[in-house]
């Protein structure tokens, strides 16, 4: 992929509840010359928006139309109950079910929830939005079931909330136009919310070489060096070696010939 086909930009949507922050700021150190553009949609929008390319890819919720659009997931969310500070459930660490038949459970349009039954008693209409939901919560009139990260989104001081482990959860995952190959930009957020390393082999930019290379190399010949000069040290030191090994000859000649002399002749 040469510089001039790289797109201008990359458009990443994303949904209520999930925070691109962490990988979004991953992008900017890795491609510094290519924009990332954030689109905000709707749980419900999010899939079409994709399917009609108003985004390159999307953190979304699932399910998705696998025939339209691939999917990574990437984490399942816990599910809790939004309740007034002063409800008489905040004295557990978790709800149960059974725990909310008596209550008004409210049920917005928006719920991205996949219930087959409802808990509790319905509310008597529908609220249109989460929001709604969260201030109908605020003045006592019920109690509502989302996935933390919307209850952390719409968070208020005199509510809170507490885990129901039994309910339906939530699963955010990556997506994109289903194609026979992802799209360089799109393979890239891929490599970057799966965590993989800037030399990544799936990566389709080419890698600079290392400067770790050039340093090597360096090592080498410093290596070859010294093992040239150890060599013409041990020569030295076998001449040495040698030649203190061997006796003066002409001190052995002088001492024989001094001997001879010494010696009296016979008469």
């Amino acid at each position: 992929m040469t510089r001039s086909d790289i797109p201008s930009s990359f458009r990443l949507a994303y949904v209520p509840g999930v925070t691109p922050t962490k990988w979004v700021r991953v992008w900017h150190e890795r491609l510094p010359d290519t924009p990332l553009e954030l689109v905000q949609a709707t749980a419900a929008d999010a899939p079409g928006l994709l399917a009609g390319h108003g985004a390159d890819a999307g953190l979304v919720r699932l399910p998705v139309d696998r025939d339209v659009l691939a999917a990574i997931p990437l984490y399942t969310e816990t599910t809790v109950v939004v309740i007034p500070k002063d409800h008489v459930a905040t004295a557990a660490e978790e709800v149960s079910l059974a725990e909310l038949a008596d209550e008004i459970v409210l049920h917005p349009l928006d719920d991205v929830l996949d219930w087959e039954t409802l808990p509790g008693r319905p509310a008597v209409e529908r609220p249109a939005t989460t929001a709604d939901a969260i201030e109908l919560v605020a003045a006592g009139v019920g109690v509502l079931l989302v996935p933390q990260s919307l209850a952390r989104l719409h968070h208020r001081k005199d509510l809170t909330y507490r885990p129901v482990p039994e309910a339906p959860e939530s699963r955010v995952a990556l997506s994109w136009p289903q194609a026979e190959e992802a799209p360089d930009l799109v393979e890239e957020f891929i490599g970057i919310v799966r965590g993989r390393t800037v030399n990544s082999t799936r990566g389709r930019a080419a890698t600079p070489p290392r400067p770790a290379q050039a340093k090597d190399r360096s090592k080498d010949r410093t290596k070859d060096k010294a093992k040239r000069t150890g060599a013409g040290g041990g020569a030295g030191g076998a001449r040495s070696k040698s030649a203190a090994g061997r006796k003066p000859q002409s001190g052995g000649r002088t001492g024989g010939q001094g001997g001879k002399r010494g010696k009296p002749r016979g008469r």
